[in-house]
């Protein structure tokens, strides 16, 4: 026993004798030489949720898993989501400044970035500086602007954060609003029934804000789901698939992850939609199938590998 120990103490202090000394490796190596930008990045923007699969707990992996790197930004910190009768709450908010200057430090640049929920006009403004720092003509940004559904506001929202929600979209190069958040932000009364017709007047305005790109998701055509698109000087069109089950958390963090790392991939807007769509539908009937709860989301895992 003591001979092993023994032996075992020469060769490590052999190791550590003829090994470089790491920390003056690190001292002699000139900080303006590493770059920290050699793969694909997305920073995204969202709250986090230990538990029911939404937001960046779904955006990290799916992000991940199409080859790019993500980089969280969180926004404020659950213990589960809101859906629950009972969570675990801490706000971010006064932490993203200093956050966001650790990057600014690093350099670091990305190639896209992707904005969910954000829970105060305080939080608007700050990601507006974000993109001010971190925006640049060769990255893309989508915005998820959430804000509300069936055609009513989220109890965390008032007239004053829909305001500064407006102001943030000039910086979108794609939004991804539900048909609730795309009348909000137009101005428009909510319908649950609006037309093709109806609904390009609606993108045509929200492309006068800023984005090129606009799907306003969650369209209900009968037995079918559909999400219109919209895209600067192209023909508008509706992708539809068939109702599966039940709306479920996490399923629009998903629909915006696919978006915002197939822009970045180089993909087809028209095809990126499609995958999103098919994706989910894919992920509610696994979800169905393994009797997983509402609020546990979609167990989207199962079928990650499929996604490319």
């Amino acid at each position: 026993m003591w001979t092993a120990v023994r032996l075992w103490q020469n060769c490590h202090i052999t190791a550590v004798r003829f090994m470089p000394h790491l920390d003056e490796r690190r001292d002699n190596m000139p900080e303006n030489n590493v770059s920290h930008n050699n793969q694909k990045k997305i920073a995204a923007i969202n709250d986090y949720s230990g538990f029911g699969r939404c937001s960046i707990a779904v955006e990290l992996p799916v992000i991940s898993a199409m080859r790019i790197q993500c980089c969280p930004m969180p926004t404020s910190i659950f213990s589960n989501h809101t859906g629950f009768d009972s969570f675990y709450f801490k706000d971010f908010t006064e932490n993203m400044p200093p956050y966001m200057a650790e990057w600014k430090k690093l350099n670091l640049k990305f190639d896209g970035i992707v904005t969910g929920f954000l829970g105060s006009h305080n939080q608007i403004a700050i990601v507006e500086e974000f993109f001010k720092n971190f925006k640049a003509e060769d990255n893309i940004v989508v915005i998820d602007p959430v804000m509300g559904d069936y055609g009513n506001l989220y109890p965390t929202y008032t007239d004053e954060t829909c305001q500064e929600m407006k102001k943030l979209v000039k910086y979108a190069d794609i939004l991804t609003p539900n048909l609730t958040e795309a009348c909000i932000l137009t101005d428009e009364p909510y319908r649950p029934d609006y037309s093709n017709d109806e609904l390009k007047k609606i993108a045509m305005k929200l492309v006068a804000m800023g984005p090129s790109k606009i799907v306003i998701t969650g369209i209900q055509r009968g037995h079918y789901i559909g999400n219109y698109c919209y895209e600067k000087n192209r023909e508008d069109y509706l992708i539809k698939t068939m109702k599966v089950g039940t709306q479920r958390s996490g399923t629009g963090d998903i629909f915006a992850s696919i978006i915002a790392a197939d822009a970045v991939n180089g993909v087809n807007f028209h095809e990126s939609v499609r995958k999103a769509s098919t994706f989910i539908k894919k992920c509610i009937l696994k979800a169905i199938e393994m009797d997983i709860p509402l609020t546990d989301g979609v167990p989207f895992e199962e079928l990650l590998t499929t996604l490319k």
